[in-house]
């Protein structure tokens, strides 16, 4: 991977640890602060909910990490490929679905390493 796309990759696997955490361990202390349009007594309801969102994020986020214990550059490539299109996918449907913010959190941001690792730079 060159240094700008590892880079990219790198930041969005933070991101999507961050988010892990968030939805697994913060979901009733920090969720309220996040989603304030969201009523207050929603969030102890939805603890499990979240901490489920929290473990594909969890995934995401380790998928975004395996390129970088890879040797071979085709598979390390590869497998940051289909990691991003997975949370390209995600923040698609987040978008549409759940608020329009998603879509430049995590969808630009996986698009644009998408693209970066197809060009070589």
């Amino acid at each position: 991977m060159s240094f700008f796309a590892s880079i990219l990759v790198a930041l969005i696997a933070l991101l999507h640890l961050y988010i892990a955490w968030f939805e697994m361990f913060a979901w009733t202390s920090r969720g309220p602060k996040v989603f304030r349009q969201f009523p207050k007594d929603l969030f102890e309801p939805t603890k499990a909910l979240a901490a489920n969102q929290g473990l594909y994020n969890a995934f995401l986020a380790v998928g975004l990490i395996w390129p970088f214990l890879i040797q071979d550059p085709v598979w390390q490539q590869n497998v940051a490929l289909m990691f991003l299109a997975f949370v390209l996918a995600a923040g698609l449907f987040g978008a549409l679905t759940a608020s329009k913010k998603i879509l430049y959190v995590q969808a630009v941001p996986a698009a644009i390493a998408i693209a970066l690792l197809l060009l070589g730079l």
